[in-house]
Parts: structure tokens; C-alpha cells; sequence
């Protein structure tokens, strides 16, 4: 026979199946449980070690293409060479680790939490013990302001509240009862026997009998769908992957076709050949683009640290900047995750909080911080958010609330409960009398109040005043906020029999109050220019449709009356996923939804090719997060679960902070873009350069010069323009999209005329020096056209440097001079390419001869004209797009 769910049971069953009593296990009882059944924790993330992380860093297909190339030069003997290309990979591996192990360091700064302590009853004594060391069948004793340490079947509540958001997403807290339920299946919000590990008690206070703990709970659950999920390829990786295979196959062909013409030409012995197809090879392979490409990615996230964005995988820095749809959890994202009074109703007129001022003997001041278990510690307010948000209104203005408090203690109470809806306090007035006051639900206070506190004035209460008191409730319920009444009535004595019955009838009303979880200032900028920014916002919260609607309305991710945009997680549960996958750019606002929802909603976006970031704090967020292109975990209020599973966190806990990363995103596309660009002209250049050379059978340029170039004048620019300033209007384009790569927007047709312009001016060169010699020695000739043909092609790559600041823009409007890191980069190239031609020893080593100032000026000329022409082609190219 199939076990009764736990909140279908009575506690003797309980007591029966789980082998415990009203009094807890024996100690002996729960070590034998804590032996078998091991600790109440979840399993924590595999961690890699350094050198795994290091070999990781070589599976990257633009690294073997490398390591391959770096082996051929060695077998063949250019060992100069294949030491070089292997000290790039090297470093690059361990720029990689570096960044990496930075990140987890980042992240495990913020998962410091000491695990908390729970109260519980064993060998008939209430003891305090570490919530890891619980078991299945211990009594564990709750009460305000704990955090539960494990999943339990709640036996005896007294007003108790749980705050369950980080399971559930529920924002508001749940009252919980001991009552039997006899619903079938019922979700985890409607479970309101049950209490739920790490969530937080708010108010009130209970007893519960662990039911489950560590992996086995409702948490553990979630975390085990986690571990189960499939990584996402990022954009970044897709776009790498197919550039290293696109590049091997061309390096193949081309060498392949210059080895065979060579070797048909019978020009070149076979050994000789085979060193040609490997500068060719050299030449092809931008050796610095995996450490570009690193390098500005971990830049990217040192400048998003100090903006509150903590990024734990590299490649998702560039994600942010291609995303299309950003769904964000509601509670502490958008809003700022406390209740705060924003209406209040008295004297019959309804007013904005913050234009109110309450003088000391207020009655409506006096009752909302008299009938209220809120605690006024050092630390700040403690208690029900509800309540909390009542006594900081009046401090906020400056209403004495420690005074008011110390002179009319509390002397008796009714305390709340969910049935009546109601809680009364009674205090001792200065003139000897005593004052009830009591709070509560709108609808069932004012079928006790009798008369009405008006303009200073006591009158009874007309049937229109009811209505309008009731309208006045509606219509602010309807804007979502969470209303409350208070009322009072004046005694001569505590009343002897402190029922609801005797207490809480015949009360004067004082008034109302409309509540709400506010939106974050700065939010609804922010979704205003992601909208710009062509990304659509959405909101996925477990709160209910109402409350989530107004909030979206307030931030301007849906319109007023757009109610046909949001949808609950029911509503969500009658569609199939090809219904779903038709309807989802219908909906903008997901309310009261489950884990399983949040899947199926960032799956049905990416059906669709959209790149989709997900934010969220709660475990029940974590699947979805690790689903999702880019995760983004919350760093103050997030769960360890929900931050392991993301790509970034969000140290400040805000929307705003995702626009600011995305807006950093798509400036490290765009520099790499820029970077790519120049790399695979420059190289583009070199590969026609030495192939047209070898065509026509001039002397080519060696191995050892190619690689110097690309290591020093192809680098070190590059490396410069991927911390290039943000170019203007970023945020106003569209998002690239899935299908886009580091080729749209025109650089491919950049790469290919660039490319043919760089070879074609530095063969122009060489032919120039062939044709009118220096020297008419033969051998000197050939040495100084080689040498010009050297400094040409390198000095081109500084020219074009400039150029590729702006893949459309000029260098007149972008700032010639603005990013210093690119100034010294010049001139560092140029001083090392200009010491391999002018050192004595290093021109013999780099085979290279003196020139003369007419041959250097042929060289600036000619590599001049690069900035020249390619000016003149983008100005023909702006006026096209225009």
C-alpha cells in the first residue's frame, strides 16, 4: 500500500511511521539515523582542481590547430618558431585558469554563511544542536526570525508565518496551520501543514517533526534537477568553434595548393616546400586570438565587478551583449523585497503615505504600532515584514514610536490567527483608562466597528461610509497592494475574558493602510532601456496575477489594462508546448509559477533562437537559471543552489545591474569583432602576400618573420582594441541575435578588401624595390626588398590599427587618441619591429639588411595609404547604410 503524502497524516501516524514521539529520538536513536542516513546538508559542486582546469583550457579547436602547427615547425626545424606559437598557448591556458579560479574565489566571498543551529526535543529535552547533525523523526521547535533547518510536518502552530520566496517565489508570507489537508498532489505553496528547509519563520511559532532532510527534501530535489541539467553552448563558444574550423579548412587548402604548385614548379626542393606551406600555415592562424579573446573577456568582468556583476564563466560576458529576452524574478530584483506602507486612508479620504504627518495622540499612528509584534532591536526591526513595514512608516516620520511604546505597554492580547483575521492589544492610557487596539483584514474588522473616528470627531457608521470604506478597499486591492484596517475602542479596565467575542466589537474605526513590495527606483529606467535596446523584459514570479501585474504596469513592462499579457503557471499547465512555443511572445508577466514553468518558458524563447538571460534568488529559480543562455544569481538574498547554477551574480541584487552587463556585453563584442577584423586582414595580407610571392617565385618572407609580426605588430593593437571606449548609440541597436557572428555587420566583406589591400601594397613594395634597386648587387637587392616588404606589412598592421577602432565609423569621430592602452601598444610594436631592422644581431638573426631614408620612406608611404583608402571605402560604406 503507497504511503500517504505527510500532510495527509495525523501526528500519532506520524509518530508511528517516522519511529518518534512527542518527546524526540533518544540521542543514541538520531547518531544511528545520522550514521545511516548521513548528514542533513546538499551535496556540494564539484570542484575541478588547477591543473584540470589548465588541460581544460586546451580543448579549445583554435589551441590543437596551434599545438599542430607548433609540432610541424618543430619536426621540420623551425624551433624558434614552434617555441613561440607554444609559450602563446601556454599563457593563454594560464590567463584562463587564472580568471577562472578568480570567479569561484568571487562567488565563494559571497556563499559565506555559517550553517544555522535549530532548537529540537531529544531524550525529553530541548536542546540546541547544528541543523547538519538533524534527522529524520527529531521534534524541532520554531520560532520568529528562524531559518528551518529541514523539511517538517508542522504538529502545533501558534500564528506561525513562513517567508517560503526562495522555494517558492512568493513574496508575501505564508500562514501556516497543524490541520490535516486532504488535497491530492497539492503544489508546495498550498502545502500550509508543512515547513520547508531554508525558509524563513516571520512570525509566530511552532513544532514540527522532520520528515526529510539533506537531498531528500524539497530543496534537494530542485538541486538534483540542477545537477542533471545540460550545459548551454554560449554564442561566444559557437562563434569560436566554427572560426577555428572555418580557418583550418582555408589554412589546409591554401597550403595545399602553394605546396603542390611549388612542387610542380620544381622551384623548391620538398623540405623547402614544406616550410613555405608552414608559413603559409603560420601566416593564417591568428595565434593571438584565444588570448585577445581571454583577455578582453576578463577584462570585461573586472569592469562589471565593480559595478555589482560578479561573472563566473568567462564567455558570459560576451552572452549578455547578444540577449533578446531578459525574464527576471520580481521579488528583490525588481522590487525592493519589503513591505512599505504607500496609501493611507483616514478621515473618509484616501492620501500617498508620504504627505502624511501624525501627531503623538494619533489613533490610527497609535494602533499600528501598539497591535504589532514587531521587535525594536539595535540591529534594526525584527518580525513580519507586514508589521515591520508599519513601525519603520513611523519612524521614517519621525513619530515617537520607542516613547509611544514605553509609556503604554502591552497588558494583555488576543493574538492573530488565520480564521478571524484579527489581532487586539490592550494598553494603559494616562488618565487610568485602557486603549484596545486592534488590526486586521478590512472585510472582517468592519463587521465589528461601529462608529467612525472623523476629523477629530466620533460619529457612528452610515451605511455610505461602509460602502465607501469597502470601494476605498477595493480599488486599492486592485492595485495590488496589501490593505489593512485599524480600529480602537476605550475602556475602563482589561477586560476579564480576552476573547474575540468580548474584545473586538463595538470599535471606533481609525483607519487604513495600502501596502506594497515597491519597485526599485532605478528599475524602471533600466527596463526602459533595455526596451530600447531592442530586449524585451519579462517578469516570472510566484507571486499572485494582481500583484505581479501592477508591479509590471508600474516598471512599464506591460501597459495599463495589458491584462491578456500575463499568465499564470495553471493557465500555463493547460497548454501543450507547441501551443506554448506558438502563444510566448504573447505573454510579458508569468504569475504564480512553479520550477518547472521557468524551464519551460526560457526553453520555448530559445525554440524560437532567441539568447535568453533568467534572473532569480530561490532554489526553485535553478533549473531555469542553468537553462537559460546566461544565469544570473542574486548575491545578497540568492541561495547557494540558484548561485551555483547561474553564469553571473548580481552582488547588488538589481535589474539595473543586468542592463549595465549587457551594455558592457555588447561593448566586448564589438572589440572583439574589432579585434577579429584587424587580425584576419593582417593575416589575410600575409597569406597573399607569401603566396603570391611563392607564385612568382620571388624570395618569401620567412617563418620567422610572419610570426614576429603576429606576435608584435598583429598582438599587441589587438590586444589594445579590445579595451577600446564604448563606441555612442551601443544600446540603441538590436540585439545580434543567435544566427549573427563575429563575421555580420560587414566585417567579412572588411576582412576580404582589407586583406587583398594590405598584400597588394606590400607586394607593390617589393616590386618596387626589385625593380629600382638601392643596390645593384643581386643579393643586396633581394635582401633590401625583403626587408621593405618586412617593414611594410608590419608597419600597414599599425596603420590599419586605427582604421579597425570602428568597423564603419571614421577614426576622425571615434577619438584617434583616447584608449592609452592602444597609444603604447604602437609604439611598442614599432619600436620591436623597428629593432629586428635596426639592432646589429638582430637583423642577421631575423634575416633582414639596413635601409636608407629613401627606402623608409617608400615604407611610411605605401603603409599610410592604408588609412588613405580604407577612410575612402567606409565613407562609400556610410552613405550605402544611411
Amino acid at each position: 500500500m503507497a504511503k500517504l503524502p505527510f500532510y495527509q497524516e495525523s501526528a500519532a501516524d506520524l509518530y508511528q511511521r517516522l519511529q518518534t514521539s512527542e518527546h524526540g529520538l533518544s540521542s543514541a536513536t538520531a547518531q544511528e539515523r545520522l550514521s545511516a542516513n548521513g548528514h542533513n546538508v546538499l551535496n556540494q559542486q564539484k570542484t575541478t582542481s588547477l591543473l584540470q582546469k589548465f588541460f581544460a583550457q586546451f580543448k579549445d579547436f583554435m589551441i590543437i590547430v596551434l599545438l599542430v602547427a607548433a609540432l610541424i615547425a618543430g619536426l621540420t626545424g623551425e624551433v624558434v618558431d614552434a617555441v613561440i606559437i607554444l609559450v602563446v598557448v601556454v599563457l593563454n591556458a594560464i590567463f584562463g585558469v587564472f580568471q577562472e579560479a578568480k570567479a569561484e574565489e568571487a562567488i565563494n566571498a559571497l556563499k559565506e554563511m555559517s550553517a544555522p543551529n535549530a532548537t529540537i526535543r531529544r531524550d525529553g529535552q530541548v536542546m540546541t544542536v547544528k541543523s547538519d547533525e538533524l534527522v529524520v523523526g527529531d521534534i524541532v521547535l520554531l520560532e520568529a526570525g528562524d531559518i528551518i533547518p529541514a523539511d517538517l510536518r508542522l504538529l502545533d502552530v501558534a500564528s506561525l508565518k513562513v517567508e517560503e520566496s526562495a522555494l517558492t517565489g512568493e513574496s508575501v508570507p505564508v500562514e501556516k496551520a497543524d490541520a490535516l489537508l486532504t488535497g491530492a498532489d497539492l503544489p508546495i505553496g498550498d502545502r500550509h501543514n508543512m515547513a520547508f528547509m531554508n525558509s524563513n519563520v516571520t512570525y509566530g511559532r511552532a513544532t514540527g517533526v522532520v520528515v526529510a532532510t539533506g537531498m531528500q527534501t524539497e530543496v534537494g530535489r530542485i538541486a538534483g534537477m540542477i545537477e542533471a541539467a545540460d550545459e548551454t553552448t554560449t554564442p561566444l563558444q559557437a562563434n569560436l568553434t566554427q572560426l577555428g574550423k572555418s580557418l583550418t579548412i582555408l589554412i589546409l587548402v591554401i597550403a595545399a595548393i602553394v605546396f603542390a604548385m611549388g612542387m610542380w614548379r620544381q622551384a623548391e626542393s620538398l623540405i623547402d616546400m614544406l616550410l613555405t606551406a608552414i608559413s603559409l600555415a603560420v601566416a593564417a592562424i591568428p595565434e593571438g586570438l584565444p588570448a585577445i579573446v581571454t583577455i578582453t573577456l576578463a577584462l570585461g568582468t573586472q569592469r562589471m565587478a565593480k559595478r555589482h556583476a560578479i561573472v563566473r564563466k568567462l564567455p558570459a560576458v560576451e552572452t549578455l551583449g547578444s540577449t533578446d529576452i531578459i525574464a527576471s524574478d520580481k521579488t528583490g530584483t525588481l522590487t525592493q523585497n519589503k513591505m512599505t506602507v504607500e496609501k493611507v486612508y483616514e478621515d473618509l479620504r484616501l492620501t500617498d503615505a508620504h504627505t502624511v504627518d501624525f501627531d503623538r495622540e494619533n489613533h490610527l499612528a497609535q494602533v499600528m504600532i501598539l497591535s504589532n509584534d514587531t521587535k525594536v532591536t539595535p540591529d534594526g526591526l525584527a518580525g513580519d515584514p507586514t508589521e515591520t513595514a508599519l513601525v519603520q512608516y513611523q519612524m521614517d516620520r519621525n513619530y515617537p514610536v520607542d516613547q509611544v511604546l514605553t509609556d503604554m505597554p502591552r497588558v494583555a492580547e488576543i493574538p492573530f490567527d488565520s480564521e478571524r483575521k484579527l489581532m487586539s492589544t490592550v494598553h494603559p492610557l494616562a488618565d487610568g483608562r485602557f486603549l484596545i487596539a486592534v488590526k486586521g483584514a478590512p472585510d472582517e474588522l468592519l463587521k465589528r466597528v461601529t462608529r467612525l473616528a472623523k476629523d477629530g470627531a466620533i460619529s457612528p457608521l452610515s451605511d455610505a461610509d461602509r460602502q465607501h470604506i469597502l470601494d476605498t478597499n477595493h480599488n486599492m486591492a486592485t492595485q495590488a497592494l496589501r490593505v489593512l484596517a485599524f480600529a480602537y475602542r476605550i475602556t475602563d479596565q482589561v477586560p476579564t475574558n480576552m476573547t474575540s467575542e468580548t474584545v473586538e466589537n463595538d470599535l471606533i474605526l481609525a483607519g487604513m493602510v495600502g501596502m506594497i513590495d515597491p519597485e526599485r527606483p532605478e528599475v524602471a529606467q533600466a527596463v526602459a532601456d533595455a526596451k530600447s535596446a531592442g530586449i524585451r523584459p519579462m517578469m516570472i514570479t510566484g507571486d499572485h496575477r494582481d500583484t505581479a501585474a501592477a508591479i509590471a504596469v508600474r516598471l512599464g513592462i506591460i501597459d495599463k489594462g495589458e491584462t491578456a499579457a500575463v499568465i499564470t503557471g495553471a493557465e500555463l499547465d493547460e497548454m501543450d508546448d507547441a501551443t506554448f512555443a506558438k502563444k510566448v511572445s504573447d505573454y510579458a508577466v508569468y504569475a504564480r509559477v512553479a520550477p518547472e514553468h521557468k524551464v519551460r518558458i526560457v526553453n520555448a524563447w530559445q525554440k524560437r533562437g532567441k539568447v535568453v538571460a533568467m534572473t532569480g534568488d530561490g532554489v526553485n529559480d535553478a533549473p531555469a537559471l542553468k537553462a537559460a543562455d546566461i544565469g544570473i544569481g542574486m548575491g545578497i538574498t540568492g541561495t547557494e543552489v540558484s548561485k551555483g547554477a547561474s553564469d553571473m551574480v548580481l552582488a547588488d541584487d538589481n535589474f539595473s545591474t543586468i542592463v549595465v552587463a549587457v551594455e558592457e556585453g555588447r561593448k566586448v563584442f564589438a572589440n572583439i569583432q574589432k579585434a577579429i577584423q584587424y587580425l584576419l586582414s593582417a593575416n589575410l595580407g600575409e597569406v597573399l602576400t607569401l603566396f603570391m610571392m611563392t607564385m612568382l617565385g620571388w624570395q618569401i618572407l620567412a617563418p620567422v618573420h610572419i610570426l614576429w609580426i603576429n606576435l608584435v605588430t598583429d598582438t599587441l593593437p589587438a590586444i589594445a582594441l579590445g579595451v577600446e571606449p564604448m563606441e555612442k548609440n551601443i544600446m540603441q541597436q538590436k540585439p545580434r541575435g543567435r544566427q549573427s557572428n563575429f563575421f555580420s555587420g560587414g566585417v567579412f566583406g572588411g576582412i576580404v578588401y582589407q586583406g587583398l589591400l594590405e598584400g597588394a601594397i606590400t607586394l607593390g613594395v617589393y616590386w618596387l624595390a626589385i625593380t629600382y634597386p638601392v643596390h645593384q648587387a643581386t643579393q643586396l637587392a633581394h635582401a633590401d626588398a625583403l626587408t621593405m616588404a618586412f617593414a611594410t606589412l608590419g608597419l600597414i598592421q599599425l596603420f590599419h590599427a586605427f582604421n579597425s577602432k570602428s568597423i564603419h565609423g571614421s577614426i576622425f569621430t571615434v577619438g584617434l587618441f583616447k584608449n592609452k592602452f592602444f597609444n603604447w601598444a604602437i609604439v611598442i610594436a614599432f619600436a620591436l619591429l623597428a629593432m629586428t631592422i635596426l639592432v646589429p644581431g638582430l637583423n642577421s638573426m631575423f634575416h633582414v639588411a639596413h635601409l636608407d631614408g629613401f627606402q623608409w620612406g617608400i615604407v611610411l608611404l605605401a603603409s599610410f595609404m592604408m588609412i588613405v583608402i580604407v577612410e575612402i571605402v567606409k565613407f562609400f560604406q556610410r552613405r550605402v547604410l544611411k
